[in-house]
């Protein structure tokens, strides 16, 4: 711990999903720890489930909670909102500012190098989160995006990584950083470690995520009537989640005709969901480091995922557990065997005590400390 208490503010724009969860966990540890730490983001995304996470941790927020409009796009009111940031950060004092994701990346470092000029000590750290890495090179926009993180990098004074995956791609699509990075998994708290008990009338296969193409649920609803093909009977599946396609998933389960054997339920905690169905399926097309997969492993759940992102870090890099990405045949031959094979979990899953070891929130909390505190030295 540093002779001193940090204060310590993390940006980012949308409190939904993976980054949100991440820094709620840094929050929870690095207060514990004796720091000061706060929270801005945008203020028009999320709700009544995010309300009450925020709830939860306010008391937390010694720097406090501020929520401004932050748009995912780049935008005109970009300005204002940067305007307002600044005026609100400098007041704050941090010595940490901390951008998670390509607009809180971006806020946390125009925003920490307007302050350096002022003297200000403050170090900058960045951690992509996939965000503008899932742009390609291919298109106009997407060499906009990554020719303006090549541009930002020489404001931040490291980059973290959650995989080294995330690592790699950086360097494939930005370039070789310039600056220091490191590689910090995501991590768990303690209370997670705990094995959920499958309630007696549980589905089969779980999906739990975002309502959106980029996770894959067209694909798992495809693989699960592939795979009541191959093993010849009903099955039956529960998706938890919220999102902009929630609708037309909806219609593809009428058209598969599986409206009666998959529910769809709004978002929940994990644990919650996790009780309601034996196996959880991650079928995402592009990922970074997701959390729902660390989770699913605590909890004692089968997880069977696509070789995406990180994932292959966590499972293993040649587990029987990973599918083609996008592909709901090899989905769906995962699936069955899971299904099918009374030994799949114990033969295919990581060992539990190594992968607490190295995915757990006070390992992730503490590397992340070190880190800051270095960055504070120099």
């Amino acid at each position: 711990m540093a002779a001193a208490p940090l204060r310590i503010l993390h940006c980012f724009r949308s409190p939904v999903g993976g980054i949100f969860r991440h820094v709620r966990d840094l929050v929870e540890e690095h207060r514990a720890a004796g720091h000061d730490v706060g929270i801005l983001c945008d203020s028009s995304t999320g709700g009544a489930y995010e309300d009450a996470l925020f709830d939860s941790i306010r008391p937390q927020l010694s720097l406090g909670l501020t929520r401004l409009p932050l748009r995912r796009a780049i935008s005109p009111t970009d300005m204002a909102a940067l305007y307002q940031s600044y005026q609100h950060i400098k007041s704050l004092r941090p010595d940490i500012l901390h951008g998670h994701g390509a607009k809180g990346g971006a806020v946390a470092r125009m925003i920490g190098s307007v302050l350096r000029v002022g003297k200000s000590r403050v170090a900058r750290v960045y951690s992509p989160h996939g965000g503008s890495l899932h742009f390609s090179r291919a298109s106009i926009s997407g060499q906009a995006v990554l020719r303006l993180e090549r541009l930002q990098e020489r404001f931040a004074d490291a980059t973290v990584f959650v995989c080294d995956y995330e690592r790699r791609t950086f360097s494939a699509k930005v370039g070789t950083p310039k600056k220091r990075t490191q590689v910090i998994y995501n991590g768990i708290n303690e209370a997670e470690f705990v094995p959920v008990e499958t309630a007696p009338d549980a589905a089969d296969f779980l999906y739990i995520g975002m309502m959106r193409d980029l996770k894959g649920p067209d694909v798992f609803i495809d693989a699960f009537a592939r795979t009541e093909r191959q093993i010849g009977r009903p099955l039956s599946a529960l998706m938890v989640g919220d999102g902009p396609d929630a609708g037309r998933y909806h219609q593809m389960l009428s058209q598969f005709g599986l409206g009666r054997r998959v529910r769809m339920m709004p978002a929940m905690p994990a644990r919650k969901a996790f009780a309601l169905a034996r196996a959880v399926v991650v079928p995402s097309r592009a990922e970074a480091m997701p959390y729902i997969v660390l989770e699913a492993l605590a909890a004692d759940k089968s997880v069977i995922a696509s070789r995406v992102g990180g994932i292959p870090e966590v499972l293993g890099e040649s587990s029987e557990a990973l599918a083609v990405p996008g592909d709901a045949k090899d989905l769906a031959r995962i699936m069955t065997a899971e299904a099918t094979e009374p030994d799949w979990h114990e033969r295919v899953m990581p060992d539990p005590a190594n992968f607490k070891a190295v995915f757990s929130a006070p390992v992730m909390a503490q590397d992340m400390l070190k880190l800051y505190e270095s960055l504070l030295l120099r």
